[in-house]
């Protein structure tokens, strides 16, 4: 059930500091309500211990940083927020240096529990037949300790683990069925595991291409950006924009990027297909037969080298700007065609956002 938003009106000095900006409000109490709106998980600097959530209201008139934080001031949120999965009324807040997971009201932000037993290295969430999974690396030098945990939501404990191939990264739910892609960890994977939700089993693999980082479940489809191996690996390899079929787990097609080119950050609206090369965002089609030459936008005009983060919801496309990586970052709220019309400082490395 949601909370609807509370109206508030404070004295200017114990409330809000204010200027001309989309990043002039700061609200220091809590908002009561964090429905209706975006929350923006930023990722902290790695051993710094300072990840965070920050909202921003559907209506782009309200924004509050360090949510967690301001609900909860007795409790560190952790080191390196990762990825935050919506569940019912919950939000699981996965710490990846902090090996645990933060469970929070996601309309409240108030805290329910901590999951600290069982994970090692956790990446991302996901939830199928009653149950959570949790993708995690184990210990990053070695090839043969990953695995997804199974969460009991019930008791907020890790119920049982999965093996799994090297570094097992983002994972998606369909039809009591969980896929995930294997970036590689510190390697670079090519494939993607099939779980069954109902027996905690691994089903099988289909090899992709080189490093899936980002993949959606559309229409009995499941579509993978293959990001390719970087120019710094032994061998460079392009990206990849693979469909997969779900009723046999089989490639139905794939479309080979330029060479040098490294997508990220699939995002599916409906029939259309978005997605990020370094600081540009490409619009496609499913039914495209070619990838687009041109890009939509670019964001290199707000100094954005490479798009961090990024999500497509009620023709507002959304990036996360992670600047230099040690100060506070940046959200840019552009229109379907890629016009500015908000920007807001938000945590450091906004990492994701999951729309409440």
């Amino acid at each position: 059930m949601k909370f609807s938003k509370l109206v508030f009106v404070a004295l200017l000095s114990s409330v809000f500091l204010t200027s001309c900006s989309d990043d002039d409000t700061i609200v220091e109490s809590p908002l009561g309500s964090y429905d209706n709106g975006v929350l923006i998980l930023n990722q902290g600097g790695f051993g710094h211990g300072d990840a965070s959530v920050s909202y921003l209201s559907e209506d782009f008139t309200t924004q509050q940083n360090n949510i967690f934080s301001i609900v909860n001031p007795t409790i560190t949120l952790g080191d390196t927020g990762q990825d935050v999965g919506l569940y019912q009324n919950l939000a699981f807040i996965v710490l990846n240096y902090s090996n645990k997971i933060e469970v929070v009201n996601r309309y409240t932000m108030a805290h329910v529990a901590t999951i600290s037993s069982g994970l090692n290295n956790p990446r991302y969430i996901a939830f199928s037949n009653g149950k959570g999974f949790v993708t995690n690396w184990g210990d990053g030098g070695s090839t043969s300790d990953d695995y997804v945990a199974v969460l009991n939501l019930s008791t907020y404990a890790v119920s049982s683990t999965i093996p799994v191939a090297e570094g097992p990264e983002r994972i998606v739910e369909n039809d009591n069925k969980l896929y995930v892609a294997h970036a590689g960890g510190y390697g670079y994977g090519s494939t993607i595991s099939v779980i069954n939700a109902t027996n905690n089993t691994l089903s099988t693999t289909i090899n992709v291409g080189d490093v899936p980082n980002s993949l959606e479940v559309n229409n009995g489809s499941l579509y993978v950006i293959c990001g390719g191996k970087p120019s710094y690996a032994p061998t460079e390899t392009a990206g990849k924009f693979v469909k997969i079929n779900l009723t046999n787990n089989s490639v139905a097609s794939t479309l080979n990027f330029p060479a040098a080119t490294h997508p990220s950050n699939l995002d599916l609206v409906d029939n259309t297909v978005f997605y990020t090369v370094d600081s540009s965002i490409y619009k496609s089609t499913l039914t495209a037969a070619t990838l687009p030459t041109t890009a939509l936008f670019s964001t290199t005009a707000q100094g954005v080298y490479g798009v961090y983060s990024f999500a497509v919801n009620n023709d507002k496309i959304y990036v996360g700007d992670a600047a230099d990586y040690n100060s506070n970052g940046k959200v840019y709220v552009y229109s379907s065609t890629g016009s500015l019309e908000h920007s807001y400082t938000v945590g450091v490395i906004p990492a994701g956002f999951y729309f409440n």
